[in-house]
């Protein structure tokens, strides 16, 4: 998951970044309004973490601002500001979250994973398809009860497919969640080799069965949950 920290603290910005980066998320970090605005026309973002009280705009402006774009990403605000008044006023332009600091580590991390799963269509930890569970809260995928061994990079790529069951990503995107913009990006060819043994672990539990399927010149597509199963 790509997370981008608008917060000219920066202390506390690289502790959120941490924070995010033990869970297998991906941090980009702006100290301005202004440089956050630039890379979310840059760069496609799961979620944005903002602070109000930034040095050269108002943190409520870039919320309008990216709202105004027709940017539909999720906000979540990180302020002191602790009014009922600025709450309800920031919810009603668009944020999908409010949290005042200071906070708790697990409530931060509880929320972003609530925001980024709803934002997809899941409001359960769990995505099934098939036999396979991916569990986003615990970073675990298995069949049965079975543990499929995933490195990180290969569980961020089947997490980015389960979170878009039915949709074809492209390798692009899978470059852009694996690695962030400070990062050299690798030749796309290592995104077939991954999946490669992705599937491969995948199969060695099931016997046949193939989740994942390589759309020709499109990238790749995670087959959609059954109806019996929790889907979007």
């Amino acid at each position: 998951m790509h997370i981008l920290i608008i917060d000219d603290d920066k202390i506390a910005n690289q502790n959120i970044a941490l924070l995010l980066k033990r869970e297998q998320m991906i941090p980009e970090s702006a100290h301005t309004g202004h440089d956050g605005l630039e890379l979310i026309k840059l760069y496609d973002y799961d979620l944005i973490i903002l602070d109000l009280m930034l040095p050269d705009i108002k943190g409520i402006d870039v919320l309008k601002q990216v709202r105004l774009q027709k940017n539909n990403t999720p906000i979540l605000i990180l302020s002191a500001i602790n009014q009922t008044e600025k709450k309800a006023e920031c919810l009603n332009l668009g944020a999908d979250d409010y949290l005042t600091k200071p906070y708790e580590r697990i409530e931060l991390l509880a929320r972003v994973k609530a925001l980024i799963r709803r934002s997809c269509g899941f409001s359960d930890p769990n995505i099934r398809i098939g036999k396979m569970n991916i569990n986003i809260n615990t970073k675990i995928a298995s069949i049965g009860d079975k543990l499929i061994p995933l490195t990180a990079k290969e569980y961020a790529l089947l997490e980015l497919l389960a979170l878009n069951q039915g949709s074809t990503i492209s390798k692009d995107n899978f470059i852009n969640q694996l690695y962030g913009i400070m990062d050299e990006p690798p030749d796309s060819k290592i995104i077939d080799v991954f999946l490669c043994k992705i599937r491969r672990k995948i199969k060695a539990l099931t016997g046949d069965e193939d989740y994942i399927q390589n759309v020709w010149g499109r990238g790749y597509i995670l087959k959609k949950a059954e109806k019996n199963e929790p889907h979007r």
